[in-house]
């Protein structure tokens, strides 16, 4: 797998956790899925920025993210 097409499905994940985080949280139920999805999430980020020579710069993330989408829909 593309390290871009790892980082982008990351942050994805990373926001859908989020909601259901919080809606654990408000429920008062243990995030099992939310925090399942968290790990998950920061390990792809995680494994993505590790993998990519020279990592990544914090204003390159939505050009690339772009790019992944562009490629997808191609």
């Amino acid at each position: 797998m593309d390290t871009d097409l790892i980082l982008t499905l990351g942050i994805v994940l990373l926001v859908l956790t989020l909601p259901s985080l919080l809606s654990a949280w408000v429920e008062g139920r243990v995030p099992r899925v939310g925090a399942i999805m968290l790990i998950v999430s920061l390990a792809m980020i995680l494994a993505a920025v590790s993998s990519r020579p020279g990592g990544y710069a914090m204003n390159e993330i939505p050009q690339i993210m772009l790019a992944v989408v562009a490629r997808s829909l191609n």
